[in-house]
């Protein structure tokens, strides 16, 4: 079994702390685009390979950019002049020649279908590029790939990394999360229709005042004039502190789309709703981690989990892994008030082994009396690791 190790968190709380920052990269910032492509390619090649081979087949495809087009936004409508490009790279067993799959024709068909059913502003024909390369893997990794499959033993680990993970949330990650999947639900879009994709929250907590700055792409479209745009800006101002409320007590501030001029005219409207049409460029990795944030005063892994082969890429299953054993610790151990975990792989080692759990807690109380509880359940967590595959292709977890 893995050599798990509960320790005493010996270091402040992050809401004992006088400062915590927290961002959130809503699903059509440029980033977060690559990361769901990316996953979205992966789940589907997974099961692509399951029909055709009756198992997952080693790939990761978690490498894509976004290189932003060009466009000419204006009030009720302007228009896209040169397209986004998005390139989808990485490696992946071919198919059979019989079987008819081409890796590059899965690739297109993902990503389109994945933009048409989250950017609806985009026009597919005109507004975007799709570039797949997608290779055969080293041979090395594809090899350890199959040597477990062969034995039906215990995936390997396909690489020496680690994952990080913690609970619970704290009122800034709440309420930076809540917003941006608020203003982004299927209820605000019908509402609001000139609420593009892309959009990003940071927050900013001093003390017990919490600072939100929103950055919205709007619709062009659905914007007449500069003081239609400014009465529509001031209005969703209103409605989120409406929506804060919901989640904490603590005093908020709230600011959307600050770089705004209206002197000069000058406001965050687009044609497509993602700053990807006018520049803004995108990658796999560079947003929100598993947990849906990103979170520099918390432990974080820089892996991009989004792309990556959900059978034995610890680069996305121990970061998944060690989130859901910090929530389990919590909601399962009444005394403890935070916890952190951290996992770490060794390649060509079984993924239920590695090298170290290091799970801390804190508790008023102290922890010597809660040390078994944590332990078994973090054991429970990893003896669930060969199944997880599965929860990852339903997308049961979280992935940006």
């Amino acid at each position: 079994m893995a050599n798990i190790r509960i320790n005493p968190l010996d270091f402040p709380s992050v809401t004992e702390q006088d400062i915590e920052i927290v961002e959130r990269k809503g699903i059509g910032h440029p980033d977060t685009i690559c990361d769901s492509i990316s996953e979205e390619l992966s789940i589907a090649l997974s099961k692509l390979y399951i029909k055709e081979y009756g198992a997952v087949m080693h790939h990761n495809v978690d490498k894509a950019l976004l290189i932003g087009g060009k466009a000419e936004p204006k009030f009720l409508g302007g228009k896209v002049i040169s397209p986004i490009e998005i390139y989808l790279t990485g490696r992946a067993t071919d198919f059979d020649d019989k079987s008819g799959i081409s890796l590059g024709e899965v690739a297109h068909k993902v990503a389109k279908n994945w933009i048409n059913k989250h950017l609806p502003n985009i026009e597919l024909d005109k507004d975007l590029i799709i570039i797949a390369k997608l290779k055969s893997g080293s041979q090395d990794l594809v090899e350890l790939f199959k040597r477990f499959q062969a034995k039906g033993e215990m995936p390997l680990s396909n690489d020496t990394s680690f994952g990080t993970g913690f609970a619970p949330f704290s009122d800034v990650e709440k309420v930076v999360l809540y917003l941006e999947k608020t203003l982004n639900s299927p209820k605000y879009k019908k509402l609001y229709p000139y609420i593009g994709e892309d959009i990003k929250v940071m927050g900013v907590r001093n003390d017990d005042n919490i600072r939100l700055t929103i950055a919205i792409a709007f619709v062009d479209k659905y914007i007449k004039s500069l003081s239609d745009y400014k009465e529509k800006k001031e209005n969703l101002q209103k409605l989120m502190y409406k929506e804060a409320e919901k989640i904490t007590n603590k005093d908020i501030e709230i600011f959307i789309n600050t770089a705004d001029n209206y002197k000069n005219k000058s406001v965050y409207i687009t044609v497509t709703g993602t700053a990807a049409e006018s520049g803004d460029d995108g990658q796999v990795g560079r947003g929100n981690r598993v947990n849906g944030l990103i979170t520099p005063y918390r432990p974080m892994s820089l892996e991009a989990a989004a792309g990556k082969n959900p059978i034995s890429h610890v680069g996305k299953i121990y970061n998944t892994l060690a989130m859901n054993i910090a929530e389990k610790i919590i909601a399962n151990i009444s005394e403890v008030e935070d916890a952190y975990c951290y996992i770490v792989s060794q390649i060509g080692k079984p993924i239920n082994e590695p090298q170290v759990v290091d799970i801390k807690l804190h508790a008023k109380t102290g922890i010597s009396n809660i040390k078994d509880k944590a332990y078994k359940i973090a054991e429970k967590e990893i003896v669930k690791l060969p199944q997880m595959w599965k929860k990852f292709l339903n997308r049961e977890f979280t992935i940006c």
